[in-house]
């Protein structure tokens, strides 16, 4: 596995977390209002409002449809708690569904998921390729209105939809149905 796109090489700590995302899967998301991750050096917009390193978009109001595309590494999971909490928008990450931070924010949060068909090649500031990708990436929509985009949008890969009603989930907690299995 190419470890190197995540942390710089050999578990070393990364040289850049300026992973761009190409512009056409933007676009075909439709527009944004707001990127809290946006490079310093972002040759195209990804939404009216792009928050940067220097900005800190974690402490900033987050409003409107959001596009998140998170430093990857530990930084991810704040951004995908953050969005969750705020349940309008789409991230982009690693689709590493066996961790911690993918079971809480995505599989229980979101509305739904495109995992994407082969590597995403990623851009570096100034719009060069930067490579494959070193794992593959998901769309993560939080709200019906973005899983609806992520259907539509014609990203290959295959798109799956959640039904995370927090009323039915919590009344399924609460009496040890967590299956659908009435006891």
């Amino acid at each position: 596995m190419n470890v190197g796109f995540e942390t710089g090489g050999a578990g070393s700590v990364a040289t850049t977390h300026d992973w761009l995302t190409p512009p056409e899967i933007i676009h075909s998301l439709g527009p944004f209002d707001l990127d809290p991750c946006a490079s310093q050096y972002q040759p195209w917009r990804t939404a009216d409002v792009q928050y940067t390193i220097e900005d800190d978009g974690l402490k900033q109001i987050w409003s409107g449809r959001v596009w998140c595309n998170p430093p990857y590494g530990p930084h991810a999971e704040m951004f995908l708690r953050r969005m969750a909490e705020h349940g309008n928008g789409i991230c982009l990450i690693f689709a590493r569904t066996e961790t911690k931070a993918f079971q809480e924010f995505c599989w229980r949060r979101a509305d739904g998921m495109l995992f994407m068909a082969g590597r995403i090649k990623f851009r570096l500031p100034g719009g060069g390729s930067a490579g494959s990708a070193g794992a593959p990436s998901v769309l993560i929509a939080y709200g019906r209105e973005n899983a609806a985009a992520l259907r539509a949008s014609r990203i290959n890969g295959y798109f799956v939809e959640l039904n995370n009603d927090a009323t039915a989930q919590n009344k399924a907690a609460a009496t040890g149905d967590l299956f659908g299995v009435a006891a």
